[in-house]
Order: C-alpha cells, then sequence, then structure tokens
C-alpha cells in the first residue's frame, strides 16, 4: 500500500516536469521566432534604403516621383497656356490704342486744317472788304509825302528843329456787321456823296430817301466757360442750329467753335463758315433757334 503511494506521488512529479518543460521551450521557439522576424524586417528596410541610395530603383520611390513628374508636366501646361491668354490680349488692347491714337490724330489734324482755312477766308474776306471801301469811299490807306518848298535859310535864322512826334498808327478795322449790311451801308454812304442837282429845303428830294428803322429788340448773350448763353438757352459745340438773320433768311447751321468774344457756324448746305459776334446777337442783327441734329 505504501509502494502505492510512493510510486503514484513519482508519476505526478514527473508530468509537472514534462509540462513545465515543454512551456519553457514554447516560449524559447516563440522568442527565437520573434526574433527571426525582426532580423527578416531589418533585413528588408536595409535593402530598400540600399535600393533608393544606390540608383532610386525602390518601387515606391519611382511611384511617387511618376506622381510629382506628372504634377510638374501639368502646371508647365497651364502656365503655357496662361502665358498665351495673356499674350493675345495684350496685342489686342495694343492693336485697339493704336487704332484709336491714329484716328485721334487725324480728327485732330482735320479739325487743325479746318480752323486754319477758316481763318484765311476770314483774312482775306477783311481784306477784301477793306479794298472794296477805299474804292467807293475814295479814301487811301497809303500815307502820301507832302510836297513842301525848302527855301534857302539865312545866315542868321536858327536851325529848324525836326518834329520828333511819333505819327498815330492806322486803326484796326474790327467789323461787327455781315458782308451783306456792310455793302448796303458803303452803297448808300456813296449815293449820298455823289453829286446832285440843287433843290430847295422845302422840296421833297432833300429828305433822305431811308426809312427810320425801328429800335431793335435787344438779347442776352454771354460766353462763360466755351459755352453760349443766349436768351436763356445754353448752347455749345457741335449743335444744330437755325441762323436767323434781319432779312428773313433762315440758314441750318452746326455750331463749330466757341470764341471769347464770338462763335463760328458752319452751313450744313455747303459747309461754309460764319463768324457771328456777341454784339450782332445782342442787337438782334442775327437770331438763334435750336434744331434737331439731322
Amino acid at each position: 500500500m505504501a509502494g502505492n503511494t510512493h510510486m503514484h506521488i513519482t508519476n505526478e512529479d514527473t508530468e509537472d516536469a514534462s509540462e513545465t518543460d515543454l512551456a519553457k521551450h514554447d516560449e524559447d521557439d516563440y522568442v527565437e521566432i520573434k526574433e527571426q522576424m525582426y532580423q527578416d524586417k531589418l533585413a528588408s528596410l536595409k535593402r530598400q534604403l540600399l535600393q533608393l541610395q544606390e540608383g532610386g530603383t525602390l518601387q515606391e520611390y519611382q511611384k511617387r516621383m511618376k506622381k510629382l513628374d506628372q504634377q510638374y508636366r501639368e502646371r508647365l501646361r497651364n502656365a503655357d497656356l496662361f502665358l498665351q491668354l495673356e499674350t493675345e490680349q495684350v496685342e489686342r488692347n495694343y492693336i485697339k490704342e493704336k487704332k484709336a491714337a491714329v484716328k485721334e490724330f487725324d480728327d485732330k489734324k482735320v479739325e487743325l486744317k479746318e480752323n486754319l482755312i477758316a481763318e484765311l477766308e476770314e483774312k482775306k474776306k477783311m481784306i477784301e472788304n477793306e479794298k472794296l471801301t477805299m474804292e467807293l469811299t475814295g479814301d487811301s490807306m497809303e500815307v502820301k509825302p507832302i510836297m513842301t518848298r525848302k527855301l534857302r535859310r539865312r545866315p542868321n535864322d536858327p536851325v529848324p528843329i525836326p518834329d520828333k512826334r511819333r505819327k498815330p498808327a492806322p486803326a484796326q478795322l474790327n467789323y461787327l456787321l455781315t458782308d451783306e449790311q456792310i455793302m448796303e451801308d458803303l452803297r448808300t454812304l456813296n449815293k449820298l456823296k455823289s453829286p446832285k442837282r440843287p433843290a430847295s429845303p422845302s422840296s421833297p428830294e432833300h429828305l433822305p430817301t431811308t426809312p427810320l428803322e425801328a429800335p431793335t429788340q435787344r438779347y442776352e448773350a454771354r460766353i462763360e466757360e466755351g459755352k453760349l448763353y443766349y436768351d436763356k438757352r445754353w448752347y455749345h459745340k457741335s449743335q444744330a442750329i437755325y441762323l436767323e438773320s434781319k432779312e428773313n433768311t433762315k440758314i441750318s447751321c452746326v455750331i463749330s467753335s466757341v470764341g471769347t468774344n464770338e462763335i463760328w457756324v458752319r452751313k450744313t448746305s455747303d459747309s461754309t463758315k460764319m463768324r457771328i459776334y456777341l454784339g450782332q446777337l445782342q442787337r438782334g442783327a442775327f437770331v438763334i433757334r435750336r434744331r434737331s441734329a439731322a
């Protein structure tokens, strides 16, 4: 009985020792496997690092480089398209501004030529009117030398002192009337100066033939800041108007320019220009009416 008990104890101890050895052996195998996995992972990382350093043959590196290269090429293409678009826009703006500059130059050149022609025509008319005035009135603008007889100076007479006073310069003629009114006045003066047969004071022929004119109506006319204020209305350059005179003539015109004391108008019929003074507008020699532009 005692022997059996001892044998039972011995068998149990042997089984416990075997389980302990087995657990220890399993633990050693796990550590060895874990160490082997660590070494394999480390070796794989070293191989990848070697591939990256030697020639960039790493697959992950090549994939990312390909993606960067695609992004680089896309940005280059967008930049080229944007540059082309901006260049075309600048070229169009340049052509547009160049055409506008050429047009402005041509317009200014035509305007300058028209103004010079108008001034020359006005000076020509003034000279012709002066010549006609001298022919009708018999006056002359030339100063004729006065013929004087020079006597011999006696020995005891004092030496004559020359007169150093300056001769007055001829006055400048500034016509405020139209050519037709000037011609009518000159013809009237010429008729009055022509010799007539004597007549008695009581004779009807002694009375002037021209009737008395009624007092003309006064209009308010002035020029401010390049605009004409006439008869409670403002008129500016390039405005279409009707120009009426005392002879009841009605002319369609366009205001070409506004000066300091006069305006220039251009007839729509033959494009001739006329100068109208403020005095003529104030006296009612000319009347301005508005009209719609053609």
